[in-house]
């Protein structure tokens, strides 16, 4: 009796422990699934969101840059359009300064050739000074020539000096008319106030009125201009 009674008690035992461990089981086995089942969500739900976390930060930072790059282009724009009319500002300027350098040269060329004109022509105002201021004192030595010769008797103008005498007085004529002097027509011309100087009027009926009858000093003329005036005496 007692060894059934101990054997029952065995078998209450062992079938409460399998119970008990039967039990465990369960409980492990229902902790397990939704343990496991429990972390593959939430690291799906981690890996899905660091995925959502970083695509938003792609599209954030794309979106930067491009905003970055629309202000880039914004500012550098603007920037060139500074540049580009500070570069026409200096152009024009350049432009400006150039006409006026060259309007400075032209008027200084311009004074210079109306100052090279006025020089030459004052040039030759002195030379023609000079040389008139010459000519009237070589014009005695001349008619101190004509006077001597004149004055020679018939007999001796074949002579060595009278000869001598009248080739140098052809040589200082040959000069004169060399430099542009030349004598002025007088006996047998009429009366002209720009070349004749007339000291005497005669009544002669064999010449005409205003004609020059005689010539007691001849004229010379220097380039067209009149160095002495001829004295002369006049018909009327």
């Amino acid at each position: 009796m007692d060894n059934m009674e101990n054997q029952d008690n065995r078998n209450t035992e062992e079938e409460m422990d399998t119970a008990s461990e039967a039990k465990a089981g369960e409980e492990d086995g229902g902790v397990e699934i939704p343990v496991e089942d429990g972390n593959l969500e939430e690291e799906n739900g981690a890996g899905a969101s660091e995925e959502e976390t970083e695509e938003a930060q792609n599209e954030s930072d794309s979106a930067e840059d491009e905003g970055a790059d629309g202000a880039d282009a914004s500012g550098g724009a603007k920037e060139g359009f500074f540049r580009k009319k500070k570069k026409d500002k200096k152009e024009e300027a350049m432009k400006t300064k150039i006409d006026e350098l060259e309007d400075r040269v032209k008027r200084q060329m311009a004074e210079f050739e109306n100052f090279r004109k006025r020089t030459d022509k004052e040039k030759a105002a002195m030379f023609e000074t000079g040389a008139r201021s010459v000519i009237e004192k070589i014009l005695p030595v001349v008619d101190n020539f004509e006077r001597g010769l004149a004055a020679v008797p018939e007999e001796e103008k074949g002579s060595a000096f009278v000869e001598g005498m009248n080739k140098v007085y052809k040589q200082l004529l040959t000069e004169l008319d060399n430099m542009g002097v030349k004598p002025i027509e007088a006996v047998g011309q009429e009366f002209d106030p720009n070349f004749h100087n007339a000291v005497m009027h005669i009544e002669d009926e064999n010449l005409g009125e205003n004609v020059v009858a005689e010539e007691f000093q001849k004229g010379y003329t220097y380039h067209d201009t009149v160095v002495r005036h001829s004295m002369v005496k006049v018909a009327n």
